[in-house]
């Protein structure tokens, strides 16, 4: 044990120097470690200064020039970038391998790791050498144009009108900013799409930039620079590093040398341009005379004011035979083809998607491999009673409908809106309904009065407008089908609490109102069964809607009410056989809204005086009724809507007992709203004694059935302050409608002061009717704020304005600007009428005139800068009389020419 020996090899000449230069050289990069160190830290200080100067001169150029850095420079400059990180970390170890090194002296522990620091600096030192060599460029920038490539789109059935309307704004050089909103799923993104790939293949609009960006919900400055960034090829390592008042100068550069398109899509706030970068399209370089596009999407029509688009677009849902044919497609011909009955049965499932896109190529799909009659039956049950229900509405359409719900900006609007869920499909809800339903309800807080209450009402409805979850049509609002299915579905907690609300509207037989013991409200608007004699046990019951609608309901048992506390509103209207109220109504003790108008009621029982929380009664057209029970309306000593109009056959009912009704209802000191029709010119004259009275009148019908009178003295109305609808009707003795101030005539200019102080200011609906021998209306030049008119079968008018019988104060009163507000101007059946007024107006606001059967009517009082030029202004009749009429001058013919329709 621990013998020695040795043993020889022999080797040539050859192999000896081949060792001998490998020793070398290791012994090199170990000798020399402290001076390739030094070489590579001034090494690595040339490239760093190199990398600098060339980034700074890329910035330059992408700054000022709005290029892009070229993939070579890109490279090189990242690699120096890694290179110097590595070089950082080989040095940190610098002072530790020296010492190993032994100073210079070989020793065996520290060989071969200090030969292999070595090796790594000495090669680090010719990669720094390399790169140094390859980071010389004679341009670091080019050209930026992202490519506009087609987009892949739903069908556009039924778009091609509405993308013909959008592209002649495209082609306008006037325009820059168009907003495009609409319902969800109406088709917004498919038509912005369509453009977007029109710009693909158009030749004839050069753009240098078509941009699309989709922006949705919770949308962040800095997200949107990023995409915008990321579009235009200028997103580097730098730019995440830089503020957003950065980036917005780098993109407005970019873009300001730029004719583009910018495409948004699905915007939920107002996106502020200048923050982005986006220069403004409206306001073009006068240089080059750029002339760019901005085109957005939205559901929410005040977007496009606060985005100052130019042009709003509402794209609306499709018409019937555009939405079958879209329907079909989906269906495919081989399952409508599969039984002689399914076409039909398609049809009406189609109907019930009520020409939304969304839900017809949604259900149209679902439907696909149904081919047999039951199917489609089913279908058209589940959908018309419970469309969550029915296959990828709950979990698809709906819960993408519901971001415009979701996005309303408090918890009031957002009840309001699934209270008109309440009402059937297609139910025009009347503004002023729904404002006397919802301050009943007490959704809102507490009002003073019915006009604040008003102006939150409407303030409510045009935000659910602009949302585009109401459409607008008059005075009225209507909720989509699909849209209406989407509220109920949220109104049972999305399926969650079924019984919360429920809607048996056009119900065939005798409602279960077992179902109603957990239900808040319930509708049977347009039902049809004749008696309802159970006894519901409601407890939780705030709203009951039987409205008819020509329904043979007839009979309410007297229990019917009396496991009801807190119903609030009741809706009876339009149950003409309902001829009596049950005794049980008195158990309604938290009743507030009782609306009975277009029944057949023929009195009003005793027990009604238990309501006496009642703020809103509803008498409207209550012919048959002949008794209202003493001290009955005493008895609600908070109400504050009373409408009487039409109510009775006659005035008897408020001025029997020596007006003991009028004397009620005098006395109650709530009372902001009272309608009311007047059938003698005697009652008149008694109704004005009523001073309080007089003050609350909206709505007044007048006629004279007993021939009285030969005049009216429209004077005697003044002290109707709040006056705001006028019904002139069936008067066959009176000729004039006489304005007398203070016992006189208005003949003096120095009267203006007295007349603009007593002119009907809230006066705005007006109805002229049957009213044979009246010449003329001018005194409607004292409703300054007059809005619709409407004169009809009066066979002796021969003009609306005659300034002559005005005398010398005529001229002094066009200062009051005749009809300055009006909207609505609609004559008919007037076989004598020559002049509306002799001279023409500018009708501002105006937008419809309807003529029919006015013979003699031969010029309209319009030159060629009324009514904002013809811009907005429908003008009906029958094309014989549009041909002969004559006009002021060739001008005026011109604008008006394009606006007639027929009928």
């Amino acid at each position: 044990m621990g013998n020695m020996f040795s043993v020889s090899i022999p080797c040539d000449h050859t192999a000896n120097l081949c060792c001998w230069g490998f020793l070398s050289q290791q012994a090199n990069y170990i000798s020399k470690l402290g001076e390739n160190l030094e070489a590579l830290d001034q090494s690595l200080q040339e490239l760093t200064a190199l990398k600098n100067d060339l980034v700074r001169r890329v910035e330059v150029s992408e700054l000022q020039t709005s290029m892009m850095r070229l993939d070579q420079v890109q490279l090189w400059i990242k690699k120096a970038e890694t290179i110097e990180t590595r070089v950082r970390e080989v040095k940190n170890c610098a002072d530790r391998e020296i010492q190993k090194s032994c100073s210079g002296v070989y020793c065996s522990k520290n060989y071969f790791p200090s030969y292999k620091y070595g090796k790594k600096v000495f090669k680090m030192l010719v990669e720094v050498d390399a790169l140094k060599s390859k980071g010389s460029f004679e341009e670091v920038v080019t050209e930026s144009l992202p490519l506009v490539y087609e987009m892949p789109t739903e069908p556009t059935v039924g778009m091609e009108s509405m993308f013909e309307q959008v592209w002649r704004h495209v082609e306008d050089e006037q325009v820059g900013t168009i907003g495009l909103y609409g319902m969800g799923g109406v088709g917004k993104t498919t038509l912005l799409t369509k453009i977007h790939n029109e710009f693909t293949f158009s030749t004839s609009y050069h753009f240098d930039l078509v941009l699309w960006i989709v922006v949705s919900k919770d949308h962040k400055l800095e997200f949107l620079q990023d995409k915008i960034g990321e579009k235009l090829g200028i997103v580097n390592d730098r730019w995440k590093h830089k503020e957003p008042h950065e980036k917005a100068q780098h993109i407005f550069k970019f873009l300001s040398e730029k004719k583009f398109v910018l495409l948004l899509d699905d915007i939920w706030e107002p996106i502020e341009m200048i923050k982005v970068g986006i220069p403004n399209p409206a306001i073009p370089d006068p240089a080059d005379n750029k002339k760019s596009k901005i085109i957005f999407t939205t559901r929410l029509e005040h977007i496009c004011s606060c985005m100052d688009a130019q042009i709003k677009i509402k794209v609306r849902c499709l018409m019937p035979n555009q939405a079958w044919t879209l329907f079909q497609e989906k269906v495919g011909k081989e399952t409508l083809q599969s039984h002689p009955d399914i076409p039909a049965l398609a049809q009406i499932v189609a109907n019930e998607c009520d020409g939304l896109p969304l839900a017809s190529i949604t259900v149209g799909q679902a439907m696909t491999c149904k081919k047999t009659p039951h199917e489609w039956n089913h279908a058209i049950r589940v959908l018309k009673e419970s469309a969550a229900e029915f296959s990828s509405m709950g979990d698809k359409v709906f819960p993408l409908l519901k971001f415009s719900y979701d996005n309303l900006p408090s918890e009031t609007i957002k009840s309001c809106f699934l209270y008109c869920a309440l009402f059937p499909e297609d139910f025009r809800m009347s503004k002023d309904d729904l404002l006397y339903f919802w301050m009943c309800e007490d959704i809102f807080e507490e009002y003073v009065n019915v006009d604040v209450a008003k102006n939150e009402t409407y303030h409510i409805i045009g935000t659910l407008l602009s949302a585009c979850l109401l459409e607008e049509e008059g005075n009225s609002v209507k909720m989509h089908d699909v849209i209406r299915d989407m509220a109920l579905w949220l109104a049972c907690g999305c399926g969650k609490e079924n019984e919360s609300i429920l809607m048996h509207t056009g119900l065939q037989g005798t409602p279960h109102v077992k179902k109603w013991k957990n239900a808040k409200r319930v509708s049977l608007v347009g039902s049809n069964f004749k008696r309802l004699v159970e006894t519901p046990k409601s407890p939780n019951l705030l709203t009951l809607f039987l409205r008819g609608g020509k329904g043979p309901l007839n009979m309410i048992a007297d229990g019917f009410f009396d496991h009801m506390p807190t119903l609030r509103v009741l809706d009876l209207s339009e149950n003409l056989n309902i001829t009596k109220l049950p005794s049980g109504i008195s158990n309604l003790i938290s009743l507030q809204h009782l609306n009975l108008s277009r029944t057949g009621v023929r009195e009003l029982p005793i027990e009604l005086r238990a309501c006496v929380r009642l703020k809103y009664l509803d008498l409207e057209h209550t012919d048959q009724l002949d008794f209202v029970p003493q001290n009955i309306m005493s008895s609600f000593p908070m109400l504050k809507v009373l409408r009487m109009l039409a109510c009775s056959s006659s005035d008897r009912i408020l001025v029997d007992g020596e007006g003991a009704l009028m004397e009620e209802m005098q006395g109650l000191e709530y009372l902001d709203v009272l309608t009311l029709s007047v059938r003698s010119s005697s009652f008149l004259q008694k109704l004005i004694i009523y001073h309080k009275l007089v003050t609350r009148i909206r709505t007044l019908q007048l006629s004279d059935g007993k021939n009285e009178a030969s005049f009216l003295d429209i004077s005697s109305l003044v002290d109707m302050k709040h006056l705001d609808t006028l019904y002139i009707r069936d008067t066959p003795n009176w000729k004039q409608l006489e304005v007398h101030w203070a016992g006189r005539a208005p003949n003096d200019p120095w009267d203006l002061m007295m007349i603009k102080q007593n002119c009907f200011l809230c006066l705005q609906f007006i109805e002229v009717s049957r009213c044979p021998n009246l010449t003329d209306i001018t005194w409607l030049l004292f409703a300054p704020n007059l809005s619709h008119l409407r004169v009809d079968a009066c066979n002796d008018i021969e003009r609306i304005i005659d300034l002559e019988r005005l005398g010398g104060v005529g001229n002094v009163v066009q200062e009051l600007n005749p009809f300055g507000k009006l909207t609505s101007l609609i004559l008919s059946l007037l076989p004598r009428l020559s002049s509306i007024q002799d001279s023409p107006l500018p009708f501002p606001y105006l937008k419809e005139i309807k003529v029919v059967a006015c013979p003699v009517l031969r010029k309209l009082p319009l030159n060629s800068t009324s009514a904002q030029s013809g811009s907005n202004i429908v003008i009906r009749g029958h094309e014989a009389w549009w041909s002969f009429l004559e006009w002021e001058d060739e001008d005026a013919r011109n604008v008006f020419l394009p606006c007639f329709r027929h009928g």
